[in-house]
């Protein structure tokens, strides 16, 4: 079992860690056309990957199309999509749009406390004490890597709020959504992860199918393609395969890996100059993630 949880652990590392370098490669996208939007990046990377990993389901013989013969299943996965994965990306590129990325993961790191507020509204699970102060202190980091450190800085907008508590909800809803299908093992986890995001780009497409005019670059197709494998195929299928062996906080708290591994990209390849406060930022989150998974006398009663 202890095995189990640290493969568990490792896999949401390794999806947070590729979300977050896949960020480094819309931001290449970006720089080089104005002309490419956050729409149109989320649409196109759902779409595809979710009709790709739907035909790999299908050559691996998981039988996907048989969950339209259970529309319970159906149902589940196309929650998953459109309540999970859509605002957890969408409404994250909304507040980049209308705000700026710190702003943006500052609010979608609330995701942890919805959780554990539904775990303990719904299932009457109450948090454990461990789960508190790991959530308060990364969030505490997170807030200060977004900052630099000067914390009163931050202008919140309701249009901001509103898409960056919605990005929170979809964090949540993202991990709470797919976790008993995937414990059952009733539904392959590739084939969640196919049709959550193949239903979550067509409703997108259905939304907006008016697409823009992307320049024909090939610094702008590599980029896409690495939106595309190292952000969207390989983290999302590691990361349903990771709710096998490890809750549904615990997930949620990885999550800090996505900016921290964002962050040392950004400036080992654009140059972003890191403050100590950056430093100090990132140290608070590692000690979060890592002092969650620690069991001291202390905390017993609370397990």
């Amino acid at each position: 079992m202890k095995n189990k949880k640290v493969l568990g652990i490792a896999m949401v590392i390794t999806a947070c860690t590729f979300w977050g370098i896949s960020g480094l490669f819309a931001k290449g996208i970006f720089n080089t056309s104005s002309s490419v939007t956050s729409l149109w990046l989320t649409q196109s990377r759902m779409t595809a990957a979710g009709i790709i990993l739907v035909l790999f389901s299908q050559l691996h013989g998981d039988h996907p199309f048989q969950i339209f013969k259970h529309p319970h299943d159906a149902w589940v996965i196309f929650s998953y999509g459109i309540f999970g994965l859509l605002p957890v990306q969408f409404c994250y590129f909304m507040v980049v749009q209308y705000g700026n990325a710190s702003i943006a993961t500052i609010l979608q790191f609330v995701g942890p406390f919805f959780i554990i507020a539904y775990q303990a509204l719904f299932r009457h699970i109450p948090p454990r004490r461990i789960e508190v102060i790991c959530a308060l202190i990364a969030f505490l980091g997170v807030l200060t890597i977004a900052t630099h450190g000067y914390f009163n800085q931050l202008a919140v907008t309701p249009m901001i709020l509103f898409w960056g508590l919605l990005s929170a909800v979809g964090v949540a809803t993202n991990t709470l959504i797919p976790q008993n299908m995937l414990r059952t093992n009733r539904v392959p986890s590739l084939v969640i992860t196919g049709w959550g995001l193949l239903f979550s780009g067509i409703v997108l497409l259905a939304i907006h199918p008016a697409q823009p005019h992307i320049p024909n670059m090939p610094v702008i197709w590599i980029c896409w393609l690495g939106v595309l494998i190292i952000g969207t195929l390989i983290p999302f299928q590691l990361a349903n395969n990771a709710l096998k062996y490890i809750d549904a906080t615990t997930f949620s708290l990885m999550d800090a890996f996505e900016p921290l591994s964002a962050t040392i990209g950004s400036v080992l390849i654009f140059n972003l100059h890191m403050t100590g406060a950056d430093v100090i930022g990132s140290i608070l989150v590692i000690v979060a993630v890592l002092a969650l998974n620690i069991r001291i006398p202390l905390w017993h009663g609370n397990k």
